[in-house]
């Protein structure tokens, strides 16, 4: 977490994606699932999950997210988040 700033809609979201689901002591289901970390980039579930989690925990940004090659011959992969904050309505 930053210093400051973190009333920030894209920062909480951002702060959000890399929370591991159990790391919050008083909301468990809280952050990504750990064990969608380690799949294969066929695995859609990954997206999916992070896209329940913005959607659940910060309803006031929209993300267009994409799993990205980072070295195949290792397997990492990276999850890239580009965040914005929805228009209001009304």
């Amino acid at each position: 977490m930053r210093s400051s700033g973190n009333g920030n809609p894209e920062i909480c979201a951002a702060n959000l994606l890399r929370i591991v689901r159990g790391e919050v002591a008083f909301d468990r289901t809280r952050g990504r699932d750990a064990a969608l970390v380690d799949k294969p980039v066929t695995n859609i579930d990954a997206v999916a999950d992070a896209e329940w989690v913005l959607e659940t925990y910060e309803p006031r940004v929209e993300a267009e997210l994409n799993l990205e090659e980072v070295d195949g011959l290792t397997g990492d992969f990276a999850l890239l988040a580009n965040i914005k904050r929805k228009e209001e309505e009304g």
